[in-house]
């Protein structure tokens, strides 16, 4: 049957961060985490929602050693809050998991369009701020959640805000692309150090940002497409092996896309298997260009 999150080791003395842990795939990839022992932070968006998702965690692993930080990824002075809350503790695995789907145009509080916001800007800055404390940590890992469907754009590095011409989902295509140039310019950064950056895509899985604004906003489309989402996706269980695989399984490969193993099958596995990944996403000239940027719009620079 290949690997399951009953293959996940012992995570006794291991710290994670799980961003977007209040519902879908990241509160499962949280609740996993712990249910093998990690110290296990939900990283969310708002005070309720992350209350909320705990109290439900400690209902369903009553031994889980878990804790709510507030991160708001839409807004960069909230990432270096949690950074600077965060300070000197142990760090071992890092899941950016939070992100948007094919929203309308909308700025972040720093002036980004929403899903590169979010989706890359956001995590970039909380991987630079929290990289020292993974470095220190032997054996550490970085999951970038990213998507198959990184497939519909590569980036514009002229245009990194969509600005010229805003269609949904060219820029949520685009943000799921600059997850894995971040992806592959860090494994170059952390070459020689005893930390792993790994990306992965959950297929068509169940999750809020689905239901909200991934279907067709209105029309004769929208009941078909609801429709056949509740029918063929995948549960938030499924969905969140390949994050669980790519943050506990052994050897996996700097820079490696993790998916699972049948995309949308209901039985929830990951495995060590390849998916379709864009040859632009390895781009090195790309990948530097779009880090560097990256610092320039963020301010978060790391110089290990």
């Amino acid at each position: 049957m290949g690997w399951t999150v009953r293959d996940i080791p012992d995570l006794k003395g291991r710290t994670a961060v799980v961003t977007g842990a209040g519902s879908g795939l990241g509160y499962v990839t949280a609740r996993e985490l712990a249910r093998r022992g990690a110290r296990t932070v939900l990283a969310c968006r708002s005070q309720r929602s992350g209350q909320d998702a705990l109290e439900r965690l400690f209902g369903e692993v009553p031994e889980a050693r878990a804790e709510t930080q507030l991160l708001d990824l839409a807004d960069l002075a909230s990432v270096r809050a949690f950074a600077l809350e965060w300070g000197e503790r142990r760090l071992d695995l890092l899941i950016n998991n939070a992100g948007l789907m094919a929203v309308p145009y909308a700025e972040t509080a720093d002036g980004f369009e929403m899903h590169f916001g979010v989706n890359h800007l956001g995590h970039f800055a909380l991987t630079g701020l929290l990289l020292d404390r993974l470095v220190a940590s032997p054996g550490s890992r970085v999951v970038t959640v990213s998507s198959l469907l990184h497939l519909i754009a590569n980036i514009d590095l002229r245009d990194l805000n969509s600005q010229r011409r805003y269609r949904r989902w060219v820029a949520y295509g685009r943000s799921r692309t600059a997850n894995l140039l971040f992806t592959h310019e860090l494994a170059r950064r952390l070459r020689g150090r005893d930390v792993v950056a790994a990306a992965v895509h959950p297929g068509w899985a169940v999750h809020p940002g689905w239901t909200d604004t991934g279907l067709p906003a209105r029309g004769p489309r929208r009941r078909p497409a609801r429709l056949a989402h509740r029918l063929a996706a995948a549960p938030p269980e499924a969905g969140a092996t390949p994050s669980l695989y790519a943050a506990t399984a052994p050897a996996i490969a700097p820079d490696s896309f993790t998916g699972p193993s049948v995309l949308g099958a209901r039985t929830p596995r990951g495995g060590p298997g390849g998916p379709w990944r864009a040859p632009w996403t390895r781009n090195p000239r790309t990948a530097a260009s779009l880090w560097r940027a990256s610092e320039e719009l963020t301010g978060v620079r790391w110089e290990g």
